[in-house]
């Protein structure tokens, strides 16, 4: 198993140093919206009870400190601001210890168990993406003040708008309670959502954004918590989770197309996690890791957020050897191996 390790680790170091090369000066930001697969600690300055910033959360990250991130290190957009040649990681807009300074590299304005929908961001009081935008006005004013207008214009421009939500629409308001079920049907609620993030794109396009990827769901049926819930089939994926999450993709899939056509002067291109992510899940053994049905925090099956306690006997020693870090969020490592494949594939139209 070390060796394994020493090669991942190997590999991880010639994908970044090339990363690092191709585009250096051509993306001067990070600019994310979205919920907890970016959020980098928002959460923990807004009252709300969606945080993660107790141990053992945080446990791998520098300093082996919990920020807020719903993960044992660093997430996606950590690994993506780094191997693009930015900072090593993208700091929380709330985040009080960060100034203007930090965030002209790099700023997540994302909120943890938020969605497209409103009603799924007033389920645990969460920043809605509409709250996001409006931050992120405040943000350009900033910049401004601190660049000059002519720099500040070309961050803005050439910077890298992430964008990824979307689960919890499904997982935390569709299927947890009767509202939306009962207005839409789930084919009717995806275009509902659609809706909500093509008018988004189209706002972030507004405010000068040229450079937008626009992130699909993942096998949302296969996290330990719905698997878990899954009884009587001895905790496989829930096949119906997993069905919505690949239509729902092909919708924005379209949509991305429809809005690259529309759109003047921008680059706009579809994240889809899916494939590798199910790929990971499938065949863990393949990419280092042990056990994919189960998460490292405490049973592996039920817990996140306070449930996730730093004393339970229960969790895990190592998470390297884990896909999840608890019932619902991927590991740090399964972070960076997705990070490097949308690096590699995805992001290459932004070159």
């Amino acid at each position: 198993m070390g060796n394994i390790k020493s090669l991942f680790t190997l590999l991880f170091f010639i994908i970044t140093t090339s990363l690092a090369v191709t585009f250096a000066g051509k993306i001067p930001a990070i600019i994310v919206f979205g919920d907890s697969t970016v959020d980098a600690g928002n959460n923990n300055y807004i009252p709300t009870v969606a945080r993660s910033n107790f141990e053992p959360y945080g446990r791998d990250f520098v300093g082996g400190k919990p920020t807020g991130r719903f993960c044992n290190g660093k997430i996606a957009t950590d690994f993506m601001s780094e191997a693009i040649g930015l900072k090593p990681i993208i700091p929380a807009y709330l985040d009080p210890s960060y100034n203007i300074s930090d965030f002209a590299t790099g700023v997540t304005f994302a909120s943890a168990a938020t969605g497209y929908d409103n009603a799924t961001s007033d389920v645990l009081s969460v920043l809605p993406l509409w709250k996001q935008l409006e931050y992120y006005k405040e943000y350009q004013t900033k910049l401004e003040a601190y660049q000059g207008k002519d720099q500040a214009t070309e961050t803005i421009t050439n910077s890298l708008y992430l964008i990824s939500v979307g689960t919890n629409d499904f997982l935390e308001n569709y299927f947890a309670f009767p509202g939306r079920s009962s207005q839409y049907s789930v084919d009717l609620y995806q275009d509902f959502l659609a809706g909500i993030a093509k008018e988004f794109v189209k706002k972030l396009h507004g405010l000068g954004a040229r450079k937008i990827s626009l992130g699909g769901l993942p096998p949302m049926g296969c996290m330990p918590l719905e698997r878990a819930t899954n009884i009587g089939t001895g905790g496989e994926c829930v096949g119906r989770f997993n069905d919505i999450a690949v239509q729902f993709n092909g919708k924005l899939e379209r949509l991305v197309e429809k809005l690259s056509k529309e759109l003047s002067g921008s680059v706009l291109v579809f994240s889809n996690p899916y494939e590798p992510f199910m790929r990971i899940i499938k065949n863990p053994s393949s990419f280092g890791f042990e056990v994919a049905a189960a998460a490292c925090c405490a049973t592996g099956m039920f817990e996140m957020g306070y449930s996730c306690q730093r004393n339970n006997p229960f969790t895990c020693s190592n998470a390297d050897k884990y896909v999840f870090w608890d019932s619902f969020h991927p590991t740090q490592k399964t972070h960076r191996i997705m990070a490097n494949f949308l690096m590699n594939d995805t992001f290459s139209d932004f070159l």
